[in-house]
């Protein structure tokens, strides 16, 4: 009977209907790019499994969980959790570290990757274009926990490096790494040099993409070379930029918990104690499971609210946007 209908319609000349025609192209496009798929399945498998299965648990942060009891069999609180964490002695202090801190790396290691790519795309000797890159590269792939020894062999009182230099123009050394005052300072720059280098490589690939006949064209019309870079290589990578910033907006409370733990002590606390290690404090060795999953997941929603109000905006002012 269906067989009859479509010949009829081909013969009268009726198109399938739009639902048909969805489901066989979409069909076709399953056995032609079923490679792909297969190679996208594992990628799915892993955010499936890792970050949606294990979603379900996000409701002990409205629970009083009890382990034998199970995250099912604990009994309902609400947004008791949350009251107690906003009306604690620590919460000020936490949310002004982790904003400080997040404006304060955003303010100095954000731009840190678009000038020195600037400046990288300027130089014309291709050997001392590739050894500033590998220099400015190597310290993306120290690990962290070498990363925070450096910071205290070259920062220690007594024996590094800065002390020496300090010491040589004659002041007084300075604790770095006990200073409350100075422990975003320290956290930001040492941010800096190792993740500086390595950001290049997205902005560089962007200026790869620049006419050299709009460059040449300038030149004829005399513009100097800031302002060639000025008008055009900033408008080049400037969808770059906003497609970066609003990433970074979305992970602004998500301050780096390794770097901080491992910097952090008894004598800084008052200026290094963020959310992330406040949790971890808490939920792992405190044993408060629910409390520190309902500040865990305030920490997600506000970053969330901003990764969509930052989107907007970006959509909306430069036409760049994620979605």
């Amino acid at each position: 009977m269906s067989m009859r209908m479509s010949a009829e319609s081909r013969k009268n000349g009726l198109r399938p209907s739009p639902a048909g025609s969805f489901k066989t192209s979409r069909r076709k496009s399953l056995a032609r790019n079923w490679e792909l798929y297969l190679m996208l399945a594992p990628v799915i498998a892993y955010f499936v499994i890792f970050h949606y299965l294990p979603m379900y648990g996000v409701q002990i942060a409205f629970k009083d969980y009890i382990a034998p009891k199970g995250v099912w069999g604990s009994p309902w609180v609400g947004f008791k959790h949350l009251e107690r964490f906003v009306s604690s002695y620590y919460f000020w202090r936490i949310i002004w570290n982790t904003i400080s801190i997040s404006l304060y790396q955003l303010a100095l290691v954000f731009p840190a990757p678009i000038l020195l790519a600037l400046m990288i795309n300027e130089v014309r000797s291709r050997m001392f274009k590739r050894t500033v890159q590998t220099v400015t590269y190597a310290p993306h792939f120290l690990s962290t926990v070498v990363t925070v020894g450096m910071l205290f062999i070259f920062l220690h009182p007594k024996t590094g490096l800065v002390s020496f230099i300090l010491r040589w123009l004659e002041y007084p050394p300075i604790y770095f790494m006990t200073e409350p005052s100075w422990f975003k300072t320290v956290y930001v720059l040492s941010e800096v040099w190792q993740q500086a280098g390595w950001g290049t490589i997205i902005y560089l690939a962007a200026l790869s993409s620049v006419d050299p006949q709009l460059h040449e064209a300038a030149k004829v019309d005399g513009a100097s070379r800031l302002r060639r870079i000025y008008h055009i290589n900033l408008p080049a990578i400037l969808p770059t930029v906003m497609i970066l910033f609003i990433l970074n907006i979305g992970s602004l409370l998500s301050v780096g918990f390794e770097k901080v733990y491992l910097m952090q002590n008894s004598m800084n606390m008052a200026s290094s104690d963020i959310i992330a290690t406040y949790v971890y404090r808490t939920g792992i060795l405190g044993a408060q499971y629910s409390f520190s999953a309902a500040v865990g997941l305030l920490n997600s929603v506000i970053n969330m609210m901003l990764l969509l109000t930052f989107n907007r905006l970006s959509r909306r002012v430069s036409g760049s946007s994620l979605w």
